[in-house]
Order: C-alpha cells, then structure tokens, then sequence
C-alpha cells in the first residue's frame, strides 16, 4: 500500500523542509495543511496514514488537533515536529497518543529512526518528488517589502529560536511555557511606537534593551514585562528578598539575560553567523512603554521587527521580546537565509 502523509505547519517553509526531508518514496501522496483545522478537514475527507503535526498555529494548535483525533478515533499515527521542546511538551503530546516527538530543527537520524517505526507497520510504495516553486528575494534593503514567504521563513527561524529560550526558561523555572506564533513585519518608526504601545494593556511596565551585531547584521532587543509579573517571579526564581526597585531590576536583567541570549544563539545558529551582545541597558521602571522609548526611537527608523510575548502557565507572568534588525540589516539576512529556499 501507498502510504498517504499529511504535514501540518503554519510555516510553509517547514512544511517544505519536512517534505523533502521524506523519502524519495514516500513523496507520491504527501499533503499540506497550514493549520489546524485544515489539517481536520483533511482527515475527515481522505483517510491519512501519517500526520506530522506542529504545536504552535493559529486556529487550531497541534495539542487541539490531537485531542479531536483521540475524540474522533480518528486512524492516523501521529508525530509531533516542534520548536517548543521542553519536557511538558513532550509528556503532553505522547498522552494525546502521538508516535513520537521531533525537535525542530529535525535531524535526520531521528526522523530516520522514527520512520522505521512507522514503516513497521506500513509498506511503502511508488515514488514522485515534489515540485517547489523558487522566490526571487529583493536585494535592496532601501526598496523593500517583506515578502509574504520571506516573512514566513523568518517567521519559521524565530520559531526554532523561542522555542529553545522557552525550554530554557522551563527546565529553570520548572513551569511550562506558552509560546505564541512570532510577529514579523518591516515597520517604519512611527508603527514601532504603535507596536510597542500595545505591549502596555492599561499597566505600567519594566524594560530592558541590549544590542547585538555579527556579520553584517546588528539591532537592538528589547524585554518589555508587565509589573504584576514580578510577585510571580521572584516566587519561581526562590527570591527571597525584600521585593524592591532594586530587587525587581535584578530579576528583569535575569529573564533578559536568558530570553534575549537564548533566542539570539537559536538564530545565528539558524543561518550560520554569531552575534555578540552589548551591556544590557535598562529602558525604564514602572512607566508606560511608550515613555520610555522616547530617547531611543530616533536610532530604530525603519526596521525589521519580531515580536515574541512569553507567558507561563497558571502564573500571572507575561513579557514581550521584540528583535529590532535595522534597516541595513536586511540585504544581509535576504542573503543569509537563502539557502533555505532553495530546491
């Protein structure tokens, strides 16, 4: 028997990566849904043999899309491929009955080893490889606009990269952390204030920036979180202390520290180049967002901007890490993750 494989990703790159990453003969009956719900909608009209599923998609997240196929006894093995790899994860998706997790990036010695368990228990026949279509990347950082699958494909990156600090924050905090689906837009100045503004939600916050630069590429991230987030973290960090400005201005440094490094080393380690970092530098306590980017608008101008808003499970804990690539920076990243669109 043919056997039919359904690859569920919001990002078309991974999607694209996953496929070919398949066997030559299992390249005959492969299809794609970019979501969750599509992703049902497919089983519910065609029997599916193997699903690789990711976690993090909006409509319907992979954990949804496995609680309606237990529900439905829907017949279709299951593997889990994520960026989201702390061990909560792990332990959720294989209750739900999935055959197996897979961390992205996906190794090949581990997908090889999980198709060997599939294959044990289907025969595979007939070959036919998929045709990808090429993108044609602009290369003047002055004229550009982020091209929808340029997008996605910086989207997928900052994927893989929070996906390794929220693991981080994880094992270190014992909690289980909520990952969203990343923000990527070219955004001129005036937006940027907009942006930030909306990180505020009616509270006063706490922010801290620390610049990067390597290889041609240099920006600023920026950790914005929520003042009612310190109680919650002072607990999970074992802060013993007097919760003062002082204290709660260690524990800001401490989370940047993690995040912004974390996710900084899952990119460059994405599209081969290194970043060093500057001194963090603190942006303001207890003030408005918007206050406290004053001084440091002029610099940002137009920029390439992704946005990550961190949350911890059954705690009152929220932050927003925005990467700020400049304008410059562009041209070199078209270069950088070229490669990746390639056949």
């Amino acid at each position: 028997m043919v056997a039919a494989v359904l690859i569920c990703d919001d990002s078309n790159l991974a999607r694209k990566q996953m496929a070919r990453s398949l066997p030559a003969q299992w390249q005959d009956k492969i299809y794609f849904a970019g979501h969750g719900q599509e992703a049902l909608e497919v089983l519910k009209r065609q029997p599916i043999d193997l699903l690789f599923l990711d976690l993090n998609m909006p409509i319907l997240d992979g954990y949804e899309v496995l609680q309606a196929i237990a529900e439905q006894k829907i017949p279709v093995k299951v593997v889990v491929v994520s960026g989201d790899v702390q061990p909560e994860a792990r332990e959720r998706v294989m209750a739900f009955g999935a055959l197996d997790f897979i961390r992205k990036p996906v190794a090949a010695d581990k997908l090889t080893e999980v198709l060997a368990q599939f294959e044990a228990l289907h025969t595979v026949s007939d070959s036919k490889k998929v045709q990808e279509r090429t993108i044609e990347l602009n290369q003047t950082s002055k004229s550009f606009v982020l091209d929808p699958v340029l997008r996605d494909v910086f989207q997928e990156l900052t994927n893989v990269a929070m996906g390794q600090a929220g693991d981080l924050l994880a094992r270190l905090l014992k909690v289980f952390v909520k990952l969203p689906i990343p923000n990527v837009n070219v955004i001129e100045v005036s937006e940027l204030h907009m942006a930030i503004a909306s990180v505020e939600q009616k509270e006063t916050t706490s922010a801290v920036c620390q610049g990067f630069i390597g290889g041609g590429v240099s920006g600023e991230a920026l950790l914005i979180l929520n003042d009612s987030s310190f109680v919650d973290i002072a607990k999970l960090m074992n802060y013993e202390g007097k919760l003062n400005t002082k204290a709660e201005l260690e524990l800001l440094m401490d989370i940047g520290n993690i995040l912004i490094g974390a996710v900084l080393k899952g990119l460059a380690e994405q599209i081969d180049m290194s970043f060093s970092q500057g001194h963090p530098v603190v942006l303001g306590q207890h003030a408005p967002v918007s206050e406290m980017i004053k001084a440091n608008a002029k610099r940002w101008k137009r920029t390439l901007a992704i946005e990550i808003s961190y949350g911890i499970e059954n705690y009152n804990i929220n932050c927003d890490l925005l990467l700020l690539f400049t304008e410059d920076s562009i041209k070199t990243l078209n270069y950088k993750v070229e490669f990746l669109l390639e056949e």
